[in-house]
Parts: C-alpha cells; structure tokens; sequence
C-alpha cells in the first residue's frame, strides 16, 4: 500500500494513496489519528495503518492538496555515491570497483515533494538531477546482519537527489556543500510499503527530463545492494525508524555528458521506479 504526507488548506496530514481511472485520491489518517507517517513505522505497526486506510473513505483528490516529502520527521537522509557499476565506469578513470560505499548526508530542507519546483540557487548554474531509490527504515538497530537487513526496510520511495556540481568540489574531502542547498531534490511522491516489493535486486529505475530518457537500470547492477547497505551503514551508525537511505543513481547524470547539460527554468525532471510511481520536479530560479 502506499502512504503520502500532504497539505490541505493550510493542514499538514497524510493518508493512502487511492488510484483508479478517475485519478489520484488520499484517505485524510492524520485528521483521526494525529501524529505523522512516521509515527506508525516506529511502533512496527504498518500493518495497522494499512487495515484503518481499508475502512477510509476517499477524502481529498490530487488537485486539492500540496505533496510533501513522505517522511518529514525522520532522524536522517544517508546518501550512497557511486552504486551503480556503470556509474563507476562513467567517471572514465580507470578506477577498480570500490571495496566500500561512498556515504554522505543529506537533510531535509535540502528537499520539495512531487509536483513542486526544485530551486536552481543564483551561486551556480550547475544544478543536476539524479534519479535515486529510497529506503525507509522501519525497524532500527546497529550492526544488523546482512542476512535480516531486508526485515528492517518499512518501505521505499522515489528522489531526485539534486546536485550543485561545482560545489561539491569545493573542499578535497567532502561534498556536503553541494549536497545540501535549499530546495534542490524531491522526495516522494509517497512511500511504498516493503510487503509490495518481491526481489529488491531486480527493481528497473529511469530519470527522464522533459520526456527524454537520460538515466535507465536496475538494482540488479548495484555494487552495493539494499541488504548490504543496510549492514554495512548498522555498522558505524545506529538506523532508526524513519530513517530514508538514498541508494545512489544510474549513470547519465548531466555533469557526465559532453558538453554537460545543467537544469535549468522551465525543465521538468520524472523518476519512476520500483513500481512506486513517479516522482516529477519542475526547475526554477531560487529569488
């Protein structure tokens, strides 16, 4: 089932999501049971949530409301770098395939829900999108063995994972700066609970930008896939509920083509994957 968190006339709440050929609808939870989406995955209790949104009528359609990211609340945003394997051979220097993930961080004002307008900021021009699978953490731990990581993902979502390129080569250690400007990415549309998902090693994800296809894979070619980088993150970090792990993006990000295509005003960005649906920006200028 799948779950969005959205605005209605000035509310913040969140509900499941309904889609028929009429169009999109939401059941309004919060508006009953208080708290955020968040709330449910920490008591483990998703199975609750999705048997009181079978008893829901239809309350809102999509025209009504404001998406926001799925999870507002969540303690962290882990970002893998580099986990495709054609990702890799994309950089074009002859590197080995990396024994380890990349890893940085990202935070939540870094991001708009679907169907809102990433920001371009006036320091750069070099705005880049990257299509990227969400895990959310549902059941924390440290040092979880790879063998039970899939039982501790609630759910997945969708990112456009937006990237100031030239800062985040300002510094020779990090990318924080380019990673973390106001409104760059999108988060959402909603999240999907795991019980929907039957292999997460063979999930196809594709970015399209104004309709043309620019990246296009499956986890199948991860280096790193979602049980590993469940483990291994458990390992130096305790993950707890509501947490979301972007697990990296295909190849075909725009700084890689020649000459680079940046985003720019006017340009809509789609990520679809996993059967989640699709997650649209559109691209304007922070004023």
């Amino acid at each position: 089932m799948k779950f969005a968190t959205y605005n209605i006339r000035g509310r913040q709440t969140y509900g499941s999501v309904i889609e028929d050929e009429k169009g999109i609808h939401f059941t309004d939870i919060g508006a009953i049971h208080g708290n955020d989406l968040k709330k449910w995955i920490e008591l483990d209790a998703l199975v609750r949530l999705k048997q009181i949104a079978k008893d829901l009528p239809i309350a809102f359609h999509e025209d009504e409301i404001e998406y926001l990211p799925p999870i507002l609340t969540g303690q962290k945003i882990v970002c893998i770098g580099v986990n495709y394997a054609n990702r890799n051979a994309e950089y074009k220097d002859g590197s080995d395939l990396p024994k380890y993930p990349s890893v940085f961080i990202r935070y939540i004002d870094g991001f708009v829900g679907h169907n809102e307008h990433v920001l371009r900021p006036p320091e750069s021009p070099q705005l880049d999108y990257e299509g990227e699978i969400v895990i959310v953490v549902g059941k924390g731990g440290r040092r979880i063995p790879r063998e039970q990581a899939h039982d501790h993902i609630a759910a997945l979502t969708l990112m456009n994972e937006g990237t100031i390129r030239d800062w985040v080569r300002h510094a020779k250690f990090n990318v924080t700066q380019g990673k973390n400007f106001d409104k760059t990415g999108a988060i959402g549309p909603w999240i999907m609970t795991a019980d929907e998902v039957t292999d997460f090693t063979a999930l196809d994800i594709q970015t399209r930008v104004n309709g043309e296809v620019r990246q296009n894979d499956n986890t199948r070619n991860m280096m790193f896939p979602f049980d590993y980088i469940v483990s291994y993150l458990s390992t130096f970090m305790t993950l707890k509920p509501g947490d979301l792990i972007a697990t990296g993006t295909p190849n075909g990000a725009g700084a890689r083509f020649d000459p680079p295509i940046y985003l720019k005003p006017g340009d809509v960005v789609e990520v679809e994957a996993a059967g989640i649906g699709v997650l649209t920006s559109g691209v304007k200028d922070e004023v």
